[in-house]
């Protein structure tokens, strides 16, 4: 138990830590490129659709094999699509490599995956809090990573800041060892009591896996905007790149604290209002930045705020699928709870910089966002969390 969560923290700490500091080359690749922040912005949603439909078949492949060797191919291909993003020197390259081949490492290297071998290697009493601790991982690596990224590009420059990155994510790999799981490794499936598609077919019509589904778009559209925008909006109104790399620090510090909070509440307490508390928390909080003053002060209350509901989400998303599904298909089911996630993440960056362009403002996805928020919390709380009934083969017979 203990290697298995080490090992995954310390992967997913890797990958998410380096996804959460794109947006801090926003402002230096479009200006260097003579690009639009809409090319830009284009990249980082395409580079979300490709992590969540790719994250499905990582899924498979990892509940059928293991681990350890989606985690590898995956390493690599965040290696080669930072080098890509370096070096591109076209639209159509930089969302190749920055989009699709990143896309495609995130899906090997993060939640799902992660998740997979938690959920069959950790007790179900202790499941909960094991995933909180996984993101708790990721948070700590949007802290620790942002600002090592903010100052890599201010030394070296953007380019050679992102070959350094790329060079480091290959130490997923020897960590990806620590997460082999022999009784996969050949493919074995006696412990299924489903096939895929039947496993598939089953949470398609569940009503609340497609509640889940609904709220976690709203996760990804609001975090994935702000992510990825809010460096640019607050340059806009004149604050300083340091500001910005502090505030996604602090929401990184500060979800370390939400998402293990998040995953020990999931023991005790309902997940469908952990969650839609979360979602109303954060409109609430997007509520009050817009009014409130801007400030440094302003910011950094917003940002701490934000990080305790940031990847909340998470643990408590997939321990939900875990326990009303079971865990042999966790994966798979937790990447297609999560191509929602990029399908949402893919419209707000998308939209954040489409209407920034045309606009001259993101007032209009901050709305957005709010209002979402809203939806999402409503939706949260129909959902049934018992383990969905099965005919055994005893019974079918």
């Amino acid at each position: 138990m203990t290697q298995v969560l080490l090992c995954g923290a310390a992967i997913v700490t890797l990958s998410m830590g380096i996804r959460h500091g794109f947006g801090l080359w926003l402002q230096p690749v479009t200006q260097s490129q003579g690009w639009s922040r809409e090319t830009f912005a284009f990249a980082i949603a395409l580079q979300n659709l490709a992590w969540g439909v790719s994250g499905i078949f990582a899924g498979m492949l990892a509940d059928r094999f293991g681990a350890f060797r989606v985690i590898a191919g995956g390493s690599l291909l965040y290696a080669l699509g930072l080098a890509g993003m370096a070096s591109a020197t076209t639209p159509l390259l930089f969302s190749a490599t920055a989009g699709v081949l990143i896309g495609m490492a995130q899906a090997g290297t993060t939640y799902a995956v992660i998740y997979g071998v938690i959920g069959r290697n950790i007790a179900a009493n202790q499941r909960s809090w094991a995933m909180g601790v996984a993101a708790a991982a990721g948070s700590f690596g949007q802290f620790l990573m942002v600002p090592t990224e903010g100052f890599l590009i201010s030394r070296l420059g953007w380019q050679e800041a992102l070959m350094i990155l790329g060079a480091a994510s290959l130490v997923m790999i020897p960590l990806a060892w620590g997460l082999r799981e022999p009784g996969l490794t050949a493919g074995a499936t006696g412990y299924r009591e489903q096939t895929i598609l039947q496993a598939l077919n089953e949470a398609l019509k569940y009503p609340s896996f497609q509640m889940l589904m609904a709220g976690y778009f709203v996760c990804g559209f609001q975090v994935v905007f702000i992510a990825v925008h809010m460096p640019s909006y607050l340059k806009d109104k004149g604050l300083s790149p340091q500001v910005a790399s502090y505030a996604l620090a602090l929401i990184g510090l500060f979800n370390v604290f939400g998402t293990y909070a998040a995953g020990a509440l999931g023991q005790k307490l309902p997940k469908k209002n952990i969650l839609a508390f979360i979602y109303i928390a954060r409109s609430c909080a997007i509520s009050l930045f817009l009014l409130a003053p801007l400030s440094p002060l302003s910011i950094y209350v917003f940002s701490a705020a934000m990080g305790l509901l940031w990847l909340s989400t998470v643990p408590t998303t997939n321990a939900a699928v875990a326990q009303i599904f079971g865990v042999a298909h966790l994966s798979m089911l937790s990447g297609f709870v999560f191509f929602s996630h990029q399908i949402g993440s893919f419209m707000g960056v998308w939209l954040g910089g489409y209407l920034y362009d045309r606009t001259g403002s993101y007032n209009v996805v901050w709305y957005i966002a709010i209002a979402l928020g809203v939806l999402a919390a409503l939706i949260n709380l129909p959902i049934r969390e018992t383990p969905i009934p099965r005919k055994t083969a005893t019974q079918e017979a």
